[in-house]
């Protein structure tokens, strides 16, 4: 073989390689990252019981709190920007619908969290602490926020990554909810 046909075979491999690796990325890249599959979806809720945010002394126990209800799990944080812009949402939603909504703060200081609520307004009906991140690593938590949907069995039925916006409230969360059109 000579010298040229041998330097163009030792290069198709490595080409080769790399147009994989484009294709890869390029697909990838296409993706929508708030659609990052959950093994929960269909499986029971991983339990827990963790202090609560307001009194440490007493602990939240899931799903004990809401069996036989649907509820919401909102993972949340004070340093958590994209928390901010989904907040007033969920203060609407406490507003407007009975739907329970379990926060877990994660991974926060406390003080800081109450402050936090104190000054935006508080939507849940119970806040876990989570302060190690355990419990949201338990449920798959990617980065904060994230929002979860359980059904009266106790199966997580829906996941949002990232912030709430009214579309995925209205056209994904709600019609989750029997009764809770007016929104």
């Amino acid at each position: 073989m000579s010298d040229s046909k041998k330097l163009n075979v030792r290069f198709l491999g490595p080409l080769i390689a790399f147009i994989g690796m484009a294709i890869l990325l390029g697909v990838g890249l296409t993706l929508n990252p708030r659609d990052l599959p959950s093994t929960l979806i269909g499986k029971p809720a991983p339990a827990f019981a963790l202090p609560r945010l307001y009194q440490a002394d007493q602990q939240i126990q899931i799903p004990e709190h809401y069996i036989g209800k649907r509820w919401l799990l909102n993972v949340w944080a004070s340093w958590c920007v994209g928390c901010r812009v989904e907040h007033p949402l969920l203060n609407e939603l406490a507003q407007k619908t009975d739907i329970p909504i379990l926060g877990l703060n994660y991974k926060d200081d406390g003080k800081n969290a109450r402050q936090w609520l104190a000054d935006r307004g508080n939507p849940y009906s119970l806040i876990a602490a989570d302060l190690a991140g355990n419990t949201g690593i338990d449920w798959g938590v990617y980065g904060v926020p994230e929002t979860f949907v359980i059904d009266e069995q106790g199966v997580v039925i829906y996941k949002h990554t990232g912030p709430l916006d009214v579309d995925a409230v209205r056209n994904k969360l709600l019609p989750l909810f029997d009764g809770v059109e007016n929104y």
